[in-house]
């Protein structure tokens, strides 16, 4: 089975592929530009689509319990990262990282509020950090994925169940700053994350564990994106983009087609399709099982999570699976705005002459997707390739990721940037979220991308300005 072919089989589950005329290209893209930008369905969706959309935004905004007599969706844990998967992603935007050196707007500690509040659901809010700590050793895993810990797995959930199951350790984050000068004199405040683990629940991790943080990143347009074919990825990293740029293909494991096959989600592509995405994060961030991932994840030395009650077996059953692959394959993806302002014009002219174009690519096309027109057959403007690039030592994580080294990142889609403070109050960018504005975030940049920052760097501040606009009309 392709990976199109087992994107229509989930879509089309229980009648959502009724029959519908395919729209133009680009008819994906809607004109809202508030909070709702990321939340939108498409336009025209069957009745059945519309069900299964419904319980797709369920099973996503759904604050999940452990016990069932909390009054809430239960089947959560034992261990766990957060209670929803808006908790961290909240209205389907990037995430929130801990208060501190101006990492929110001043709006955003509100949305927050504002999205733990639930008059129908009883249980305890938690804020969670938006933050993630993968984790893994040195070496291979099975089939090629990276090397799990033995006591802790491939990723720290810092959530337990209050008095029966530990929390596997304190994640703490704090900053550390360096500034940069352009060439025409203006400084810009850099910073990168220091992690601070704690209380280790069980044991330390040893000296030679690999760690990177992850930020919850947006999730527009993703069904867009799983539907540009695997030839188009293939051709662009065949393809030589010239000044040592390079783009590679992640390859992963699929469990649902037992194969190796092209990864385009996660920031390092590691994920091969959103169905698996879903599912993944479903287990490690909620600690709810699925057909995929049927177990709960608990490493063999965590006894007391191995024997906890469960309030099904999966918790997450396939139509639930299904219902929030769609639920995230039909959002909107919000216009751009003012692309017609000589402003915005220069600076999209700049993107271009810098060499930012080279990764971020404005177009791409999907493929043909049964059952789905809205994803059939569109010119998109994701501005991403969907390849690995090495950006350099200052943004390595020092963790290799099925075929992806330890410097190499996917190049994360730019269409909606220009809302995501608008959306839920996150400015901030890159895999940790360390990049408070455009500026720190093309700073940041290095390996293959080293070139296009030292243009960046020498540009007149009035060209700066011109580039920011053209951001911020994405």
């Amino acid at each position: 089975m392709t990976r199109l072919h087992a994107l229509a089989a989930a879509l089309l589950l229980a009648g959502l592929g009724a029959t519908q005329p395919a729209p133009p290209a680009g008819a994906q893209v809607g004109a809202a530009a508030d909070a709702s930008a990321y939340s939108r369905p498409v336009p025209g969706l069957s009745p059945a689509q519309a069900e299964h959309f419904a319980l797709g935004h369920r099973m996503f905004n759904n604050k999940w319990a452990f016990y069932w007599f909390e009054h809430a969706e239960w089947g959560r844990g034992p261990t766990s990262n957060a209670q929803s998967c808006a908790t961290c992603h909240a209205r389907n935007g990037r995430g929130l990282p801990p208060d501190a050196d101006g990492l929110r707007s001043e709006g955003a500690a509100a949305v927050v509020e504002e999205l733990l509040i639930d008059s129908h659901i009883h249980v305890r809010a938690e804020p969670a950090l938006h933050l993630v700590v993968r984790v893994s050793l040195p070496g291979d895993g099975p089939n090629g994925a990276p090397r799990p810990h033995p006591h802790y797995g491939d990723q720290l959930q810092n959530f337990g169940v209050r008095g029966v199951v530990p929390a596997e350790a304190d994640v703490r984050v704090r900053w550390r700053t360096e500034t940069r000068t352009l060439a025409d004199g203006e400084t810009v405040e850099m910073r990168a994350p220091v992690l601070a683990l704690e209380r280790f629940a069980y044991g330390p991790l040893g000296e030679d564990v690999m760690l990177s943080l992850r930020l919850a990143p947006p999730l527009i347009g993703a069904g867009l994106l799983e539907a540009v074919p695997d030839e188009t990825l293939e051709a662009l990293a065949r393809a030589p983009a010239g000044e040592g740029v390079h783009g590679r293909l992640n390859r992963v494991w699929d469990p649902e087609r037992q194969a190796t096959v092209i990864g385009r989600f996660g920031l390092k592509a590691n994920h091969p399709g959103l169905r698996e995405q879903v599912a993944a994060a479903f287990l490690n961030d909620l600690g709810l099982s699925s057909p995929l991932y049927p177990a709960q994840n608990c490493p063999p030395v965590q006894r007391t999570c191995a024997e906890q009650m469960v309030a099904g077996r999966p918790e997450i059953s396939e139509l639930r699976l299904a219902a929030t692959v769609f639920y995230l394959s039909a959002l909107e993806v919000p216009a751009r705005r003012g692309a017609d302002e000589p402003q915005v014009q220069r600076g999209e002219a700049l993107f271009r002459a810098t060499g930012c174009s080279t990764c971020h690519l404005p177009e791409l096309r999907t493929g043909e997707v049964a059952g789905a027109p809205f994803l059939s057959n569109q010119l998109i403007h994701p501005y991403t390739d969907l390849l690995l690039h090495d950006m350099g030592e200052g943004l390595a994580d020092g963790r290799p990721d099925f075929a992806a080294g330890a410097r190499e990142w996917r190049t994360a889609p730019l269409w909606g940037i220009g809302l995501s403070e608008t959306v839920n109050g996150s400015r901030v960018m890159l895999h940790d979220g360390r990049a408070r504005s455009f500026a720190e975030a093309i700073l940041w940049h290095g390996g293959e991308a080293a070139s296009a920052r030292e243009r960046f760097s020498r540009l007149p501040r009035e060209d700066r300005e011109a580039l920011y606009a053209f951001l911020r009309s994405l």
